[in-house]
């Protein structure tokens, strides 16, 4: 699909939660519509701002991680999103030049956006699929990714802020299992997602503007995101709150930075190693 095409296959009668967490980061590609929404559901959950930011935090720091302590030169980053700088492949490429990048979304305004995920050093390479991860056997059997990825050395599957936009009935175990079952031994799971634990009220609330607006979700406790990783060797500090993975320890020019509470960030993270 050209880029002529994906912007015009651009709904923008509705909201769309990539766009509208382009909004939460305070980025710029987004219509009304999805400004609206989002400013909703800030309105039910000040946190969000501050969710979205610890987000993309962890996958910052889950990158570093496996490619610095765990030899991953490869990744899988499955719902995308609109692409906000440092993106996964210049995290990872800053670490080791060589990495590998597939990029897989199903929004025409992130394939509208992709030339940005395509700016790779000149020894790694990345691309771009237009796939969704409820047909994960569609997404495998993609020319681009056998392309970039060499299937036989280890392969960090990401799926950051994604796995709940997958209810239950549509079978995220299963799709995640699928997904992990085709990389080889070695190969990491680096996930999170948003849980109504520290607030239930308020994610009632959020998954309603959300379903609402035709985008179902399920926020889900931390057993069921612990789920994920069976059968994975969980890194520690294992599935805990976002900013709790890993922190920096560096502090800026003011000082220490104020730490958001478990309740602003309710988002569980984790990264498991495939044995």
């Amino acid at each position: 699909m050209s880029n002529s095409n994906a912007a015009r296959d651009i709904d923008t009668s509705r909201p769309h939660s990539a766009r509208m967490y382009d909004y939460y980061l305070g980025g710029k590609d987004h219509f009304e519509v999805d400004k609206q929404a989002a400013e909703t559901v800030a309105d039910a959950y000040p946190g969000i701002f501050v969710c979205a930011r610890e987000n993309r935090a962890f996958m910052h720091r889950a990158t570093r991680v496996l490619a610095r302590e765990h030899g991953i030169r490869q990744w899988l980053d499955i719902g995308t999103g609109i692409p906000t700088e440092p993106n996964l492949h210049q995290v990872a490429q800053s670490v080791v030049p060589e990495a590998r990048v597939v990029y897989a979304d199903n929004d025409p305004l992130v394939l509208k956006y992709a030339e940005r995920l395509m700016r790779s050093t000149p020894q790694g390479r990345t691309t771009y699929i237009e796939a969704d991860v409820n047909a994960p056997q569609t997404l495998l059997e993609a020319p681009e990714l056998a392309e970039v990825l060499d299937l036989g050395r280890p392969v960090a599957l990401s799926l950051n802020a994604l796995m709940h936009f997958v209810t239950d009935a549509q079978d995220p175990y299963g799709i995640v299992r699928r997904l992990l079952d085709f990389l080889p031994s070695g190969s990491a799971l680096a996930l999170s997602h948003c849980t109504p634990d520290f607030d239930p009220g308020t994610w009632e609330k959020v998954t309603a503007i959300y379903t609402g607006a035709g985008t179902p979700v399920q926020f889900r406790p931390r057993d069921a995101v612990a789920r994920f990783f069976d059968g994975l060797e969980l890194l520690d500090p294992g599935v805990t709150v976002g900013h709790r993975w890993r922190p920096d320890t560096g502090q800026g020019a003011s000082g220490p930075a104020k730490e958001p509470t478990d309740a602003e960030v309710s988002l569980w993270t984790g990264v498991g190693i495939k044995p």
